[in-house]
């Protein structure tokens, strides 16, 4: 195991941040979960009348209201189900508001605004509340009612086209990756947010959205377009559009990654493939000849590489030129490998079982986070209740009024 240097138990980072999370399926909880991985409250508020978030169901291993989708993305977060149409749960969730330092949620970009999720709206009841908005367009402008997931994000956005082999079709990345990043923006914006307050007093809206992140990903590309109308285009091999040689080579028994975005780290390559002639040809001398004559230097490096197999290149390269091993998914998700970098999130579920996920990806010093499993749908809410200062009576009051959904 990794020791970072132990500094003492300081306690968790965002201890005492309190995030109220209307939130649903992929981006949202993925953002939402960091913060509770470093120590935030994080309350979903989940939606009784459609049997909570929509993950709990998915498949495989979904029971109970339970599935690992779902884990991996709510675990450590508390649950209250609570129907937001209705004045009875408005009201719950009016009080939660006042306790909270931030109201996070991912609905389509038309629906805060509707359901008050707004700092117009609860601003009002705590001035210092931070209002986060993460949906598939933003709040504002023509498309702010669309729906939208991942994989329409990464084609509208043009990362399918830059994806994929030459002359193939257009490929959607394996992972949600624009689900993903939205997420970590949406988080980045709320501790944003909160950090004004907290000097303010007062809160603000934070908005953002999986299109514009997508967007802001395609950074150096976008900017080679936009400055000097160059096209990026797929090359073979996931190769770097400029940058040569930066990509996967096959081996006689795989694929091993190498990237040589120095000069010396290509000089050290031709020295380790026994290519001496290659550092002696202008063609290749720089950056911009490599680029121009990339065909006829991956022509050569690639016959190489085809000689041995994959361990046998890593022996010869490591340390000396930046390379991997091109792994298969069950390689990379090991147990053993994520425990050794400390990033093994392994916690015991009533329903479940045994979880092993993937930890959080920050080490802090003087805290290790602690993981436990997610809530079942609304198994907090008698408890936050009790916190809001309701008592048995007045709960029964808010059941009968429909606050919790119908029985």
């Amino acid at each position: 195991m990794i020791d970072p240097g132990d500094t003492g138990d300081q306690g968790a980072p965002l201890a005492g941040l309190r995030v109220i999370a209307v939130e649903q399926f992929g981006a949202g909880p993925f953002g939402s979960l960091l913060l509770a991985d470093l120590g935030a409250e994080v309350i979903k508020v989940e939606d009784p009348g459609a049997g909570g978030d929509v993950a709990r169901s998915v498949p495989p291993g979904a029971a109970d209201g339970h599935s690992l989708y779902f884990e991996a993305f709510n675990r450590g977060k508390r649950s209250i189900a609570l129907d937001l149409t209705n004045d009875a749960g408005r009201e719950v969730f009016s009080r939660l508001v006042a306790t909270a330092d931030a109201v996070f949620n991912n609905l389509r970009g038309d629906l805060p605004e509707r359901f008050g999720l707004t700092y117009a709206t609860l601003g009002a009841i705590n001035p210092g509340i931070v209002c986060v908005s993460l949906s598939a367009y933003g709040r504002e402008g023509p498309r702010r009612a669309e729906p939208g997931y991942d994989a329409l994000v990464q084609a509208e956005a043009g990362w399918a086209s830059l994806t994929g082999e030459p002359g193939a079709p257009p490929a959607r990345s394996g992972l949600p990756l624009a689900d993903y990043a939205a997420g970590l923006i949406a988080a980045c914006g709320l501790l944003t947010g909160v950090i004004a307050a907290g000097r303010t007093g007062r809160g603000r809206d934070v908005d953002t959205s999986l299109f514009d992140t997508a967007l802001a990903m395609l950074s150096y590309p976008a900017t080679w377009r936009l400055s000097a109308d160059i096209e990026t285009r797929r090359q073979p091999l996931s190769a770097h559009p400029t940058v040569v040689p930066f990509q996967f080579f096959a081996t006689a028994d795989g694929y091993i990654a190498v990237a040589c975005a120095k000069e010396k780290f290509f000089q050290a390559l031709a020295e380790a493939l026994e290519l001496p002639e290659l550092l002696a040809d202008p063609r290749f001398a720089t950056f911009a000849a490599r680029h121009e004559y990339r065909a006829e230097l991956l022509a050569r490096l690639g016959a190489r590489f085809a000689e041995q197999p994959t361990a046998a290149w890593l022996v010869l390269l490591k340390g000396r030129v930046p390379c991997a091993p091109v792994r298969e998914f069950p390689e990379a998700a090991d147990a053993e490998t994520l425990a050794a970098r400390g990033m093994l999130a392994a916690y015991d579920h009533p329903v479940l079982g045994a979880v092993r996920s993937v930890g959080v990806p920050l080490r802090v010093s003087g805290y290790t986070p602690h993981y436990r499993a997610s809530s079942d749908l609304g198994a907090d809410t008698e408890d936050l209740l009790a916190e809001l200062g309701y008592d048995e009576a007045d709960a029964g009051r808010l059941a009968g009024a429909g606050a919790f959904g119908e029985d």
